[in-house]
């Protein structure tokens, strides 16, 4: 029985092994017959070549000119978060031929690697001619994010133009590094509700000192206007009352010495002992 079971799992374990190099072979013959075919299969078309796009032209000059903010050239341009930004392109048709400006548009990069962009802006179509020997001039403007605020960016602008010959042309007509800046324009929404509310609490502090203040006012008026009572003993036996006589008077008559009240006999009978 032992012997049948081994016999079995041998003949099985043989069997997969031979079907596994089978789907190997084909496998390698499918990669065969997928390499001769793409070596054969060239394609070829009779479609004409795209328009040349080349960077600049000799015929052409251009110039940036930032008027807000203003920009003097000698340092690092600094750009406003969350404000507008607005530049003008020069463009001088120095050529034969008329040239066509179709469109401006405006990035920013990494600082690091221009081929990384951090923020794009819109693209504004122009479609202006521009006669030989004569200038153009387009405006742009754009709002760099809140979000970039404080850090240093690549400052790419972008000049789509063509020439009479149908050639295209892409010029950068500024790319340099920026500093993205944020302005204090004055109170902001968060300052006011924060002095608001720290203007409520000190009216509030004040308006419980002075609640404080007078209660305790009241307390020690109501305790000063109370009467304090004078214990007169058996020095007031016929229970005279002495609340109407001022309190410096009842404090002269309780420090002065009392003698006891005598009856006319024993005023008779003292005087004529003395006697």
């Amino acid at each position: 029985m032992k012997k049948c079971c081994i016999f079995l799992l041998i003949f099985i374990s043989s069997v997969i092994l031979t079907v596994n190099k089978a789907y190997a072979q084909e496998d390698e013959n499918i990669d065969d017959i997928v390499d001769i075919e793409g070596e054969d299969n060239s394609v070829i078309t009779d479609e004409e070549p795209e328009d040349e796009v080349t960077t600049t032209s000799t015929d052409v000059d251009t110039t940036v000119l930032f008027n807000k903010p203003v920009y003097n050239g000698l340092s690092t341009l600094e750009l406003p978060a969350g404000n507008l930004v607005e530049l003008l392109v020069g463009f001088a048709n120095k050529g034969e031929y008329d040239f066509i400006l179709e469109s401006l548009d405006a990035s920013f990069r990494y600082a690091m690697d221009f081929n990384f962009y951090i923020q794009n802006f819109s693209t504004v179509a122009y479609n202006k001619i521009v006669k030989p020997k004569h200038e153009a001039t387009l405006a742009y403007s754009f709002i760099p994010s809140e979000n970039l605020a404080g850090r240093p960016f690549g400052f790419n602008i972008n000049l789509n133009y063509r020439d009479a010959n149908g050639i295209s042309y892409s010029e950068a007509v500024y790319n340099e590094t920026v500093q993205i800046i944020e302005l204090d324009d004055g109170l902001d929404g968060e300052t006011v509700f924060l002095y608001v509310f720290l203007a409520a609490c000190v009216i509030l502090t004040l308006v419980g000192g002075q609640q404080l203040l007078s209660s305790l006012g009241r307390k020690s008026r109501s305790s000063s206007s109370r009467k304090t009572p004078v214990e007169m003993g058996t020095s007031n036996p016929n229970n005279v009352d002495y609340d109407w006589l001022p309190k410096e008077t009842l404090n002269r008559i309780n420090k002065s010495p009392r003698t006891p009240r005598q009856s006319p006999r024993q005023r008779r009978t003292k005087k004529t002992v003395d006697d």
